[in-house]
């Protein structure tokens, strides 16, 4: 087998690799064996061509997967409660901040709430974050509604 047909092998099943393991690294090994198969097919020594495979893989970990995740990195698909942040909310079970208990009703739908003030039963909140599934709420001031 030549030594081209091993490189592309090489980049196969690294490319295979990266399908089945999530960790995206493995396309870069990939590349790097295609630049290795280049070397090959012009003839240049195994040494010359494993230093290549090897410092490619390095270069491509180190700054074009830095470079993509930053161009694919989105900001992802948002928490139920990130998208109810600023809306405003009914108390419907006193939020006690020295038990962490309390519920409000925010767009028809119940949910645990805090706050680091004690807000009494049917008062107007906004919602100002979330832990886990608890909203982090503080009572609207001024009394608007």
């Amino acid at each position: 087998m030549s030594l081209v047909a091993v490189w592309v092998v090489v980049a196969l099943v690294a490319g295979i690799l990266e399908v089945a393991v999530p960790a995206f690294g493995f396309v870069f090994v990939t590349l790097a064996a295609l630049v290795a198969a280049v070397l090959a097919l012009f003839g240049l020594d195994l040494a010359i061509q494993v230093v290549v495979f090897a410092g490619a893989t390095l270069f491509f970990l180190l700054v074009l997967r830095r470079v993509f995740i930053h161009r694919l990195g989105g900001p992802g698909v948002p928490s139920r409660t990130e998208v109810l942040r600023g809306k405003l909310a009914e108390v419907t079970e006193p939020i006690d901040p020295v038990r962490g208990s309390g519920r409000v009703l925010v767009e028809g739908h119940d949910w645990a709430a805090r706050s680091p003030v004690a807000v009494p039963a049917g008062a107007r909140v906004v919602i100002i974050g979330a832990d886990g599934i608890v909203l982090l709420v503080s009572p609207v001031q001024g009394g608007a509604s």
